[in-house]
């Protein structure tokens, strides 16, 4: 007779709370929910209106300071992944509002974290790593691991921008460290727009040594990036899913501008349709200029100027739009392209 006829269900069930005490569990009754077919998450399809996040910030003002907050933000947490403070399962989003004469105080994290700007007038800034930089609508900004960092604004308009790090990701590895400034101010070394010269003109100083992963440029001006896409939009190659897209890169090796988050920049002309596309990244969008159509599976999203949208891992997307449009996204495609995971689908 057969093994499996000789066990009866009530025996293996024994079996298994015997082993318990010793903590070991049985590999077979869950195997396949430890090895599925395709990527299986909570992560779900969700857009955050700009308005409204904007709405509840300015709230949010009135009841605490940049200072005592630390980090006045609103969490974007996926509906899927409620009290976890993700958007998706590897990444954080969150919008950060500085209000005219605050400092956000400088302090650092194992955590990586880039900032998107969404509103910002003059005065507005951020110093990474003894610089200071100006923030305009559109900018990308990194703070690398373990730098530390502060914010102010020193004009007379409300400046928000979008957070995205890499905590779930460093929690995940037990990772996080953490340390609060002994100024609100960190000391500047180095002078406005430094960075930008030495690194970001397809030179690098003659003896640059290595020394993180990070890109050494910290502030990508929307202005330079928009331009790039405009000149290129001249050749006419559009991919069928993407539209013309492009990711912001370290000038040192050319690979992705930070170690686990992949960022990228894409314009979608005027009446331009999407073939369906996937992707084992879970992508978090942004919408800079113009305003589009975006199906998710079965759901379907109107998005304009700074709203926030995700596309969960391996879920079919689909872009349209009526009019020129660029959308900015960040997932962990870095991450998984070094462990050789990452994987995508053009087409139904």
């Amino acid at each position: 007779m057969p093994l499996e006829k000789r066990n009866s269900n009530a025996e293996r069930e024994a079996f298994y709370e015997a082993i318990a005490p010793e903590h070991m569990r049985a590999l077979w009754p869950v195997l396949g929910e430890l090895v599925t077919k395709r990527p299986r998450s909570d992560c779900r399809p969700h857009l955050w209106r700009y308005d409204r996040v904007r709405e509840r910030l300015m709230e949010a003002s009135h009841l605490i300071t940049a200072e005592e907050a630390e980090r006045r933000v609103l969490i974007l947490e996926n509906p899927g992944l409620a009290g976890s403070s993700r958007i998706t399962t590897s990444l954080y989003a969150g919008v950060q509002l500085v209000m005219p004469g605050e400092v956000a105080p400088a302090h650092r994290h194992t955590q990586s974290a880039l900032r998107f700007v969404l509103e910002a007038g003059a005065g507005s800034y951020t110093a990474v790593g003894g610089e200071k930089t100006e923030m305009h609508a559109g900018d990308f900004v990194i703070t690398p691991s373990w730098a530390w960092h502060d914010h102010g604004n020193d004009g007379d308009a409300p400046v928000l921008w979008l957070d995205g790090l890499d905590i779930p990701l460093v929690q995940f590895l037990d990772a996080s460290f953490a340390e609060r400034g002994p100024e609100a101010r960190q000391q500047l070394d180095k002078p406005v727009g430094d960075s930008l010269a030495r690194y970001g003109a397809n030179m690098l100083p003659v003896d640059y040594e290595r020394t993180a992963m990070v890109s050494p440029i910290f502030n990508y001006p929307y202005e330079r990036s928009r331009e790039a896409l405009e000149t290129m939009r001249r050749r006419d190659e559009w991919d069928a899913c993407h539209g013309l897209k492009m990711r912001y890169t370290n000038p040192v090796d050319g690979g992705w501008a930070m170690p686990t988050i992949g960022t990228m920049l894409q314009l979608l002309p005027a009446g331009f349709k999407s073939e369906p596309y996937r992707s084992s990244d879970a992508t978090v969008f942004v919408g800079v200029e113009g305003g589009g159509c975006v199906r998710i599976e079965s759901e379907t999203f109107e998005w304009g100027p700074r709203d926030v949208f995700v596309c969960p891992s391996w879920h079919e997307i689909v872009h349209e739009v009526d009019e020129d449009a660029v959308l900015f996204s960040y997932s962990d495609r870095p991450v998984q392209e070094k462990l050789d995971l990452w994987r995508e689908q053009h087409g139904a």
